[in-house]
């Protein structure tokens, strides 16, 4: 059975058992993470929850790990620039 999350404004399908990363990567999305100093792109690594290259923003919580997020189809998932905490900046 095939659902899908949205993904900065877009759709993305999934099937059961699909991580958030797995999902983006079969939909063909690479990068949906910037480096904080630099705005380096990132996206899955290790895409086993070691690194933390492949992080985004699930439902307003940023540094969510997309490679051990089960995709879920309520939600709602954010590309992420540099820690995710550009909110608490002064």
């Amino acid at each position: 059975m095939s659902a899908a999350f949205e993904f900065d404004g877009r759709d993305i399908a999934f099937t059961e058992g699909q991580t958030v990363g797995a999902a983006l990567v079969a939909a063909g999305v690479r990068s949906w993470r910037t480096t904080r100093r630099e705005g380096r792109p990132r996206g899955v690594f290790c895409g086993i929850g070691i690194c933390f290259d492949c992080l985004v923003t699930i439902d307003d919580v940023p540094n969510q790990r997309a490679c051990l997020v089960p995709a879920d189809a309520d939600s709602i998932v954010r590309s992420q620039e540099g820690d995710g905490r550009g909110h608490l900046a002064v």
